[in-house]
Order: structure tokens, then sequence, then C-alpha cells
């Protein structure tokens, strides 16, 4: 939500956010809950003193392990939640290695080897899905292009792609009976989370991603290198636009001394770019900022890692989805 292209007044609602403990009985007890009898209505708990912890700046660890430790995680709530939380199809592939909950998870030496191996193969297999993916898996949004989107294949539950939105109307895709498991590994390997907004053939409402992990070439980014890329004029983001860079490894943001890797067309966090004299606007890729490019054309790159960006509309627009409009590749500059 932004006021005026600027995102301090929404931001500032977060701290009024208040959280309070469940009571059975108390607030957050439904009538159905209550009328089956095994809780009894009551008062809702004490309010504690309300504790605004300040985390925006500090650096914490979201990636998941790649070892054996993995398995380890993945116990945790399966011991911790309800046995129907989870789908029995998925249960039931965990039971397959000895996780099952009300039962100690503790495989030996045999069995740890194999899981061990079995994470660092599922690790690299679904890096490939994500940064090398075959031409056949369908992803490319434009023809011969790096730019990608893999919910377009089969849509936020990977089943089937999202409608059609044409000037006759919607015109749904048949079911393909069957999800789409690459996609779905590739994406979920990338990112944490998932809505139907993201891939929602519908001008003005939600937000499109466009992902490349390669220049023009077909060649990594390399963040010892100066890479350089041209939006044509009039990006279609009613809201806004921006280019984020990302760190290959972690899959979270680039950390450099620029602090926020992003381009775009808001002034906050930082300068908005500026658009060329034709009306296109040019970002640039590199450890150092180039001679003669403006510091909100500029995302600076780690000379140590390679890194990999999403470009994000939001409230897209026609253009973007009919593809009368399409960014330009990624070009080395040097």
């Amino acid at each position: 939500m932004l006021e005026n292209n600027d995102p301090k007044p929404a931001a500032a609602l977060i701290h009024t956010a208040k959280i309070y403990p469940y009571t059975p009985g108390g607030y957050g007890t439904s009538i159905g809950e209550l009328l089956t009898g095994k809780v009894r209505p009551g008062p809702p708990a004490p309010q504690p003193e309300q504790r605004f912890f300040e985390g925006s700046s500090q650096p914490f660890m979201t990636i998941p392990p790649n070892d054996f430790n993995y398995f380890e995680k993945i116990n945790a709530p399966v011991q911790q939640e309800p046995t129907d939380a989870l789908d029995p199809e998925i249960t039931g592939s965990l039971a397959a290695i000895g996780i099952v909950k009300g039962k100690p998870f503790n495989p030996d030496e045999r069995m740890k080897k194999i899981l061990t191996e079995a994470a660092v193969v599922g690790t690299a297999t679904s890096r490939t899905l994500s940064w090398r993916p075959r031409e056949s898996e369908g992803y490319a949004y434009y023809p011969g292009s790096a730019w990608v989107n893999m919910l377009f294949v089969g849509g936020y539950d990977f089943e089937t792609p999202p409608p059609l939105v044409t000037k006759e109307g919607i015109k749904p895709f048949p079911p393909t009976g069957y999800r789409t498991l690459n996609a779905r590994s590739g994406f979920f390997f990338y990112a944490t989370g998932i809505t139907p907004a993201m891939c929602m053939r519908l001008p003005g409402i939600g937000s499109q991603h466009l992902g490349a992990m390669v220049d023009s070439k077909g060649e990594y980014l390399d963040g010892s290198k100066t890479y350089k890329v041209t939006l044509p004029p009039n990006i279609p983001a009613r809201a806004f636009w921006s280019i984020i860079l990302y760190d290959n490894q972690t899959r979270s943001m680039l950390q450099t001394p620029q602090r926020f890797p992003r381009a775009g067309s808001q002034s906050y966090p930082g300068p908005a770019a500026m658009a060329n004299p034709d009306g296109s606007t040019t970002i640039y890729f590199a450890p150092a900022k180039p001679a003669g490019v403006n510091d909100g054309n500029w995302i600076q790159t780690d000379p140590a890692k390679g890194w990999n960006t999403l470009l994000r509309l939001y409230s897209p627009l026609e253009p973007f989805f009919d593809k009368t409009w399409r960014p330009g590749e990624i070009e080395l500059v040097s």
C-alpha cells in the first residue's frame, strides 16, 4: 500500500499490530466449537504488556539446511502439529523414511547416509529446475527469452494454466489432470510463498514477476562483471515497478554496501530510476557504479557472488499480458 508513492504510512501501521494469547473458550473460539461441549465459555486471558521489536534491519537465516538436518527440521512440525494437519500422501512419504508422529526419528548410520545424499541430490535437482530448466518446461515468458515465470505453466496450484482474459471474455484452459511437478519444485526452491494474484491475467490486479537467471547469451550472471537491461517506454505497471537482485546461493536479497539491491519507480528507499530521453529506462548491474549512471539506475553486485533478478510489476497493465511490451534481455557490458 502506497500513499503518494511512499510506503512509510503503511509501514507505520504495522507498529500498531497486537497479538493476544489464545484461551479456549475466550476470544478466537468459534460458536461451533463451543457447541461441541469440548471447551467451556470463559473470559479471554489478561492482555500482556505490548512490546514491539524492530527487525527490519536485522539479518536472520531463512534458508533450510541442505544436509541431514533438513529431515530433522521436517520431523519437528510433524511431532508438534495435529495428526490431520498434513495430507496423508505427504505423511506417507515421511513415514517411509521414519518420520512418524509420536515416534522418535532416529535413523541408523546407513539411513543417515542415504538421507544426507538425498538432501544433496534434491538441492541440486531443484536448483537446476530453477536456474537451468529445459526449454520444453515452458518457463520462458517470451520466445527465446531468459525472462521466465514458471507459474503460467500450471497456475498457482501447478495443475492448470491461468485462464486467458480476452475482449470476448474469460477463456479457461481445460484441467490437465496432473501437477507440473518440475515447475512446482523449481518455484518453491526459489520462493517461499504463492498466491493466485501472482499469475492472474487481469490488468490492474495483483502483481506479476519475471525472473532472469542468465544473460542474453545464456551465461550465468557474474557479480564481478557489468551488465545492463533496458525496459521499453511505458512500463506496464499502474502502481509501481521494481528490479531486485538475489544471491544465487541463499535466494535472499543480495547483500552489498548499497544495502537495498533494487531499482524502480519508487523514490523510497532509494532514488527512483530515471528514464532515457526516448522514454526507456536502463538499469546497470555492476560492483561499482559505471561513469555517468544515476544512483537510481545502478544496482550494486558482489564480485564474489553470482546473482539473479526479479522484475516486478504491481497492478500490471494489458501490454504485459498481450506481450506488446517486452523487457530487454540482460546484456553483458564488460
